[in-house]
């Protein structure tokens, strides 16, 4: 159940990452009560979460990033961000029931992230990973290119792509086909769909057992 009936306020802008904020919310799973999102960035997803749960957090490694996150989010009930590097052992206290990573991922080495964001879930916790990956085979060139005339079209619907300035930008070194071996391996049981603006999401449990 949503925390406020309110409107959602418009998104200040649109990009490929944005796009997929949707899927994020509709994956949040009943009954949760504390979220993190991973590499938060301006604080955009952080303070749509916190509309529906009711202790969100956000973390990043950059002051700049975490300074507009505080301004932008003033007056915005239960949320707080933290100055952490994710994957260092101890930075965040974990005993999440969402934790949730966009376009974060691809920044380390994939085996390494997902053992350490599943290590921050509580049991029966739920992690959402959007990402991107990079094109090897014919397919993904032709998967690729179905998704210009639909990210034009989005562009032009939201007064053109932008975001933040100063957020960090990094080409995936995995291909689609290794992303999708690796939550194999790593995430047992996730749930791996390739989408058309050139991202993929994972939606993994974590057993209560």
């Amino acid at each position: 159940m949503p925390l406020t009936d309110a409107p959602a306020p418009p998104d200040p802008y649109w990009n490929h990452n944005v796009h997929y904020h949707r899927l994020v919310l509709d994956a949040v799973p009943d009954g949760c009560a504390r979220a993190l999102d991973v590499g938060c960035g301006d604080g955009l997803l952080v303070r749509k979460l916190a509309r529906r749960i009711g202790e969100v957090t956000g973390v990043d490694r950059s002051a700049a990033m975490l300074r507009l996150a505080r301004e932008s989010s003033t007056g915005t009930p239960h949320v707080t961000f933290l100055a952490a590097d994710f994957m260092a052992e101890g930075a965040l206290p974990g005993g999440y029931d969402l934790v949730t990573a966009v376009a974060v991922i691809h920044h380390t080495e994939f085996a390494a992230a997902a053992r350490r964001l599943t290590g921050l879930l509580a049991p029966g916790g739920r992690l959402v990973v959007v990402g991107l990956a990079a094109n090897k085979t014919p397919w993904d060139w032709l998967v690729s290119g179905a998704g210009l005339p639909a990210a034009r079209l989005q562009a032009r619907r939201h007064g053109g792509k932008s975001g933040p300035p100063g957020m960090p930008v990094m080409d995936s070194v995995m291909t689609w086909g290794e992303v999708r071996r690796a939550a194999r391996t790593c995430l047992p049981g996730s749930r791996y769909r390739r989408h058309l603006l050139w991202r993929y999401s994972l939606v993994w449990d974590k057993p209560r057992g």
